[in-house]
C-alpha cells in the first residue's frame, strides 16, 4: 500500500527531495545554466578576435558560475555578477544569454537576503537597466541630439528591462514572505508539540499522585483496621470464641471492601468500562466507615449540621470521603484503644466543612512514629478543590482535623 502511494504521487518525493536538498539544487541548476550560457556565448563572440572571445567567455562564467551558491552566499554572488555586467558594458552591443543572471539573483537576494541587501539588489538592477539601455542606444555618439523614434525605442528598451527586475523582485519578495510564513508556522507547531509534551508529562505526574494518594489512603485504612481486628480476635478467642467469630468477619468484611475499591482504582489504569463505571464512593458512604471503625472497638459519632445549596463534584466528595476516612485511620492507628472520634459533617452558605476530632493520644504518636504522609495527601486532595486542609493537637488533648471544600462556582 505504501509503495503504492509512493508511485502515485511521485510529485511529492520530488518537491521533498527539492526542500531537502537546497544546496544540491542550487549546484545543479547552475551547472546547467553554465553548460547552456557557455556555447551560446561562443556564438555570440564568434566573430571576434581571440583575446577578445577569452574576455567575453571570462565575462560570462563570471554572470553564471556563482549561480551555483547562490544560496549560500546570495550577496557575494550579487555582487559579483553585478561586476560581470560592468565589464560587459566595454564591448559595444554585445548581448550574452548569461545575462539572464540578473532577473535569477534579484529574485534570490529578495528571497533569502536581508532587507537592506533586496533593496539594493532591486536599485542595482534598475540601474543596470538603465546602463542597459544607454549602451545598446548609444544616442549621443553625434552632435546631433537623439530622433523622437530613438527616444521612444529607449523608453521601451527601460521600461521592459525594468518591469522584468521588477516582477522579479516582487515574485521574489512575495516568496520571502511566504518562506518566513511557512516558518513560523512551524516555529509555532514545534513549540505547540513541546507544550503537549509537557502537559502529558503533567498530566501523568498528576495521576501518578492521584493513584498513589488513593492507594494510600485505601491500604492505610483497611490494614490498620484488620490489624486491630486481628489483635483483637487473637485475645478474644480464648475467653470468648464468638467475638473472635465476629470480629473476623469484620476482616473480611473490610478485606473485600477494600479489594473492590483497589480493583477500581486498577480498573482506570487498565481501561475496564466495567469497573470504571462503578459509583465513587462519597459522603452517603461515610457511615459505613464509621461502622467499621466501631466494629474495630473505637467509639465514633457522626453529627451532620445544615443543609447542602448545591451538590458537590463528585471528586470533591471523594475528597470529603478520603478525609474522613484518613483522619479515623489516624485514630485507630495512633489515638489508642480507649479513644472516642467526634465527626461534624456541617454544610454552610459556602461549602462543607468537616472537623474530625479524637481525645487519645494520636499527636504525639503521629510525632513519635514520623508520620504524615496521610495528612500531606488530604491537603493535597482538598487543594485540588480550592479548600483548605488543617491538622494539628488540640490544647485539651487528641488531635484535630478540619477540612474545607467550597462549592464550585460554575
Amino acid at each position: 500500500m505504501k509503495e503504492a502511494l509512493i508511485f502515485a504521487n511521485p510529485h511529492r518525493r520530488i518537491d521533498g527531495w527539492i526542500r531537502a536538498n537546497p544546496r544540491r539544487i542550487d549546484f545543479i541548476t547552475g551547472l546547467v545554466y553554465t553548460l547552456i550560457c557557455v556555447p551560446g556565448t561562443l556564438g555570440f563572440a564568434g566573430m571576434m578576435s581571440g583575446s577578445a572571445v577569452f574576455s567575453i567567455f571570462a565575462i560570462a562564467l563570471l554572470q553564471s558560475v556563482p549561480l551555483m551558491v547562490r544560496r549560500q552566499y546570495p550577496w557575494a554572488v550579487t555582487l559579483v555578477v553585478a561586476f560581470g555586467h560592468i565589464l560587459q558594458l566595454g564591448f559595444d552591443g554585445l548581448i550574452l544569454p548569461s545575462q539572464f543572471s540578473v532577473p535569477i539573483m534579484v529574485y534570490t537576494m529578495a528571497v533569502y537576503g536581508k532587507r537592506w541587501q533586496s533593496f539594493s539588489t532591486l536599485g542595482l538592477g534598475l540601474f543596470g537597466a538603465v546602463l542597459a539601455t544607454f549602451k545598446m542606444f548609444n544616442p549621443y555618439t553625434d552632435t546631433a541630439d537623439p530622433t523622437p523614434s530613438m527616444t521612444f525605442n529607449m523608453f521601451i528598451s527601460f521600461m521592459g528591462l525594468a518591469l522584468l527586475v521588477t516582477v522579479s523582485w516582487t515574485f521574489g519578495d512575495l516568496a520571502r514572505t511566504r518562506r518566513l510564513a511557512m516558518k513560523s508556522l512551524k516555529d509555532h507547531a514545534e513549540r505547540l508539540e513541546q507544550e503537549r509534551v509537557m502537559e502529558r508529562a503533567l498530566a501523568a505526574s498528576d495521576e501518578r499522585n492521584h493513584i498513589a494518594r488513593e492507594m494510600h489512603d485505601i491500604v492505610a485504612h483497611s490494614l490498620s483496621v484488620i490489624i486491630t481486628q486481628a489483635n483483637g480476635a487473637r485475645y478474644a478467642a480464648v475467653k470468648d470464641p464468638q467475638i473472635a467469630i465476629d470480629t473476623l468477619k469484620t476482616v473480611s468484611d473490610t478485606g473485600r471492601a477494600s479489594l473492590r475499591e483497589m480493583r477500581r482504582l486498577l480498573g482506570v489504569l487498565r481501561k475496564d468500562e466495567e469497573l470504571q463505571n462503578r459509583p465513587l464512593p462519597g459522603l452517603y458512604d461515610v457511615p459505613d466507615l464509621i461502622e467499621i471503625a466501631q466494629n474495630s472497638g473505637l467509639e465514633v459519632t457522626l453529627q451532620t449540621l445544615g443543609t447542602p445549596r448545591k451538590e458537590l463534584p463528585a471528586g470533591a466528595e471523594l475528597t470529603a470521603y478520603r478525609c474522613v476516612q484518613e483522619s479515623l485511620t489516624n485514630v485507630l492507628k495512633h489515638a489508642g484503644s480507649k479513644a472516642i472520634a467526634e465527626i461534624v459533617l456541617e454544610w454552610t452558605y459556602r461549602g462543607l466543612e468537616l472537623n474530625i476530632k479524637d481525645d487519645g493520644r494520636g499527636a504525639g504518636a503521629i510525632k513519635l512514629e514520623g508520620a504524615g504522609q496521610g495528612l500531606l495527601g488530604m491537603q493535597e486532595r482538598v487543594a485540588l478543590y480550592e479548600g483548605t486542609c488543617s491538622a494539628g493537637p488540640q490544647a485539651s488533648g487528641g488531635f484535630a482535623v478540619t477540612v474545607f471544600i467550597p462549592y464550585s462556582e460554575d
